[in-house]
C-alpha cells in the first residue's frame, strides 16, 4: 500500500509530512513524498527551485518524475537536504518540476498517480500560506504553494488538502485563518514527532521546527526569519486540519491565475502581478549581496558576546524562542555556517535548547 503526500512548499513540508504520514497512517505502509529541491540561500546559494538536471545520481520513478535517494548529489555550485533527507527517512522522495509551469507539474502528478495507484493523496502545508488570496502584506513566499495547488486540482483523483500548523509560518495571522483552516482531524504529540526527531537536529526549516516544538509543549513567541518575525507559540501550533481543496483555489488568486502555465517564467509573471512580487527575485537580489560580503568567520567569544546582546533585545520584546537561522541571521554570519554556529551554541549553553529552537532568557543561565 502507497500513499502520496506533495509537499506543498518544499523541503519544509517533506519532513512535516513524515512526520504526518507517521501520526494519520501509522507504520504500515510508506509514502511517495513529492517535494521541491528548494532551500534557500541557507543551504542552496543558487536562487529558486533545483531541477533534475542539478543532480547526479536520481532513479525515475516513470519518464516526468524522478526520485532522490540517498546516493543522489546535487551539482555544485547547488546544494540540497534531499539526498540526506532520503537517507534519513523510511520514505520514497520525487522531485516536483517547476521548469514547465503548472502545465509540467500536473502532468508529473498524473504520471506519478498512474504508476503509484495510491491509497491516497494528500497535499500539505505547514503554516497555511496556500490558503492566502495573494495581496496579505505579511505574505513571503506563495509561488510554491500556489503551483501545487493549481496542479492537484487538475489532476483527475481525489486530493485532501492538509494545513498542519496555522500560522507558524509567519505568512498569515493565526486569526485570519482561523475562519479558512477546516475541521480539526489531529493534534500532533511529542510522540509524533521522534520519527523525524535525527532530522530536526540538522534540518533548517523554521515552521517545521516550530510545529514539532509546538507538538512537543513549547509555548511562547519565537521570532524567525531575516527580519525577525514573531509567531505566536499556542496550543493551536500542533493542530492538523482538513481544508477544502476547490475552496482554497478560489481564494487563491495567484494559484487560479497560473494554472495553463507552461513555463516557471510565466509563474513568476504571474506572481508579480498579483502579489507585487517574485520570491526568486528576492532570492537572486539577496544572493548577489551575498557574494559581496567577506569570508564569515565564527569566533566563539565574540559570537558569545554578540548573541548576548540579541537575546537582551529579543527579550525586550517579549520573545521566548528563536530559531537559528534566526540568530545567524541577526548575527550577520554566512549560512553555511548555521550548523557550526548551532553546535557552539547548544555546547555552550544546553540549557537553552528547547529542540529544535533556542530559548531566549534575559541572562545566559
Amino acid at each position: 500500500m502507497t500513499r502520496l503526500i506533495v509537499a506543498a512548499g518544499g523541503g519544509g513540508d517533506a519532513v512535516a509530512a513524515a512526520m504526518i504520514h507517521a501520526a494519520l497512517y501509522g507504520d504500515e505502509d510508506q509514502a511517495v513524498i513529492l517535494t521541491y529541491a528548494w532551500d534557500r540561500l541557507l543551504i542552496d546559494p543558487v536562487p529558486g527551485p533545483r531541477g533534475p538536471e542539478n543532480f547526479t545520481g536520481l532513479l525515475a520513478l516513470t519518464p516526468a518524475v524522478w526520485a532522490v535517494p540517498a546516493e543522489a548529489r546535487p551539482i555544485a555550485p547547488a546544494g540540497s537536504t534531499l539526498p540526506r533527507l532520503a537517507a534519513e527517512l523510511p520514505h520514497t522522495l520525487a522531485l516536483i518540476d517547476p521548469r514547465h509551469g503548472v502545465e509540467g507539474v500536473t502532468r508529473q502528478l498524473e504520471k506519478l498517480v498512474d504508476h503509484l495507484s495510491p491509497e491516497s493523496i494528500d497535499l500539505l502545508d505547514v503554516g497555511g500560506d496556500i490558503l492566502a488570496r495573494g495581496d496579505e502584506p505579511t505574505l513571503k513566499s506563495p509561488l510554491a504553494d500556489a503551483v501545487t495547488l493549481a496542479a492537484c486540482c487538475q489532476v483527475n483523483a481525489p486530493v485532501r488538502l492538509l494545513v498542519a500548523g496555522p500560522g507558524l509560518d509567519g505568512e498569515l495571522p493565526l486569526d485570519e485563518l482561523r475562519g479558512m483552516r477546516g475541521p480539526l482531524i489531529h493534534t500532533l504529540t511529542a510522540r509524533d514527532v521522534e520519527p523525524i526527531s535525527s532530522v530536526l537536529e540538522w534540518h533548517p526549516s523554521e515552521a517545521t521546527g516550530m510545529l514539532a516544538a509546538t507538538a512537543r509543549g513549547v509555548r511562547g513567541t519565537c521570532e524567525m526569519r531575516d527580519a525577525g518575525l514573531p509567531v505566536p507559540l499556542t496550543d493551536e501550533g500542533p493542530t492538523v486540519h482538513e481544508v477544502d481543496l476547490d475552496e482554497t483555489l478560489t481564494r487563491n488568486q495567484l494559484a487560479r491565475a497560473i494554472l495553463t502555465t507552461a513555463t516557471l517564467d510565466e509563474v513568476e509573471a504571474h506572481s508579480r502581478e498579483i502579489c507585487g512580487y517574485s520570491e526568486i527575485d528576492y532570492e537572486r537580489n539577496k544572493a548577489a549581496w551575498l557574494k559581496e560580503q567577506p569570508p564569515a568567520q565564527l569566533g566563539p567569544e565574540a559570537v558569545l558576546s554578540q548573541l548576548d546582546q540579541f537575546e537582551a533585545e529579543a527579550h525586550s520584546r517579549r520573545v521566548t524562542h528563536t530559531t537559528f537561522r534566526r540568530i545567524t541571521e541577526a548575527l550577520n554570519l554566512n549560512g553555511s555556517l548555521r550548523e557550526d554556529l548551532r553546535q557552539l551554541l547548544i555546547n555552550s549553553r544546553p540549557k537553552q535548547y528547547d529542540a529544535p529552537l533556542w530559548r531566549i532568557t534575559a541572562t545566559t543561565e
